[in-house]
C-alpha cells in the first residue's frame, strides 16, 4: 500500500512538475506577449504622437490656406471689378477712336485735295523757275561769250593803240635820212622799213596768246557752273 501510494505521489509530483513546466511557459509566453504588447503600445504612442503633431501642422497650414483663399479671393473680386472698369473704358476709347479716325479720315482727304491743289500751283510755279533758269543760263552764256570777245577786241585795240604810239615815236625820233641809211643798210625800201617797226615781237605775240587761252579757260569754267546748275 505505501508503494502505491508512493507512486501516486510520484506521479502527482511528475504532473505538477509538467504542470509546472507548462505554466512556466505559458507565463513566459505571457511575458513576452505583455513585453510585446507594451512594445506596441509604445510604438502606438508614438505614431498617434507624430499623427497628433502633423494634425497640428495640417491644422495651421489648413488655416495659412484658409486665409490665403479668402485674400486670393478678395483679389480676385477687386481684379474682375477692374477687370469690368477696363472694358468699359475700353469699350468707350473705341468709340473715340471710331470717331478720331472719322474726324481724321475726313481731315487728311481734306487736306490731301489742298496738297494736291497746292502740289499743281508748285509745280507750275517749277516749270515757270525752271524756264526761266534756262532763259538766264542761255542769257549769261551769250553774255560770257560777248564778253569775251569785248576784251579781246578791246586787247588788240590797246596794243594796237600802243605799238602805234610807239612807231610814231620811233619815226619822230628819227631823220629822214637816218630812216633812208637805216633802208639801204637793210637793202629794203623805206615802206618795208615802217612795216617791220609795226610788226610785234615774239614775247608780245606769245603774251596775247596766253591771254586768250585764258580767256577760253574762263569761259569754259562759266559755262561747266551753268551746266551744273
Amino acid at each position: 500500500m505505501k508503494r502505491h501510494l508512493i507512486e501516486d505521489l510520484r506521479s502527482r509530483l511528475k504532473r505538477n512538475q509538467e504542470n509546472e513546466k507548462i505554466s512556466n511557459e505559458t507565463l513566459e509566453s505571457l511575458e513576452r506577449k505583455v513585453k510585446a504588447l507594451a512594445e506596441d503600445c509604445s510604438n502606438k504612442k508614438t505614431s498617434i504622437d507624430s499623427l497628433k503633431q502633423r494634425l497640428n501642422v495640417a491644422t495651421e497650414e489648413k488655416s495659412q490656406y484658409e486665409q490665403m483663399y479668402y485674400k486670393a479671393k478678395d483679389e480676385l473680386e477687386k481684379k474682375d471689378l477692374r477687370l469690368s472698369n477696363l472694358k468699359s473704358k475700353m469699350i468707350e476709347t473705341e468709340c473715340a477712336m471710331t470717331e478720331l479716325e472719322t474726324a481724321a479720315s475726313q481731315q487728311l482727304h481734306g487736306l490731301a485735295k489742298q496738297s494736291g491743289q497746292a502740289l499743281e500751283i508748285v509745280q507750275k510755279k517749277l516749270l515757270l523757275t525752271n524756264d526761266k533758269v534756262e532763259e538766264f543760263i542761255t542769257f549769261v552764256k551769250a553774255l560770257t561769250r560777248e564778253l569775251q570777245h569785248s576784251v579781246q577786241e578791246l586787247r588788240t585795240k590797246i596794243k594796237q593803240a600802243k605799238k602805234m604810239g610807239e612807231v610814231r615815236a620811233c619815226k619822230k625820233g628819227l631823220s629822214q635820212e637816218s630812216v633812208q641809211l637805216a633802208a639801204s643798210i637793210l637793202n629794203v625800201s623805206t615802206m618795208d622799213l615802217e612795216e617791220i617797226l609795226e610788226v610785234e615781237d615774239d614775247e608780245e605775240t606769245a603774251k596775247t596768246k596766253m591771254e586768250i587761252e585764258k580767256d577760253k579757260e574762263w569761259l569754259q569754267y562759266i559755262q561747266k557752273l551753268l551746266e551744273a546748275q
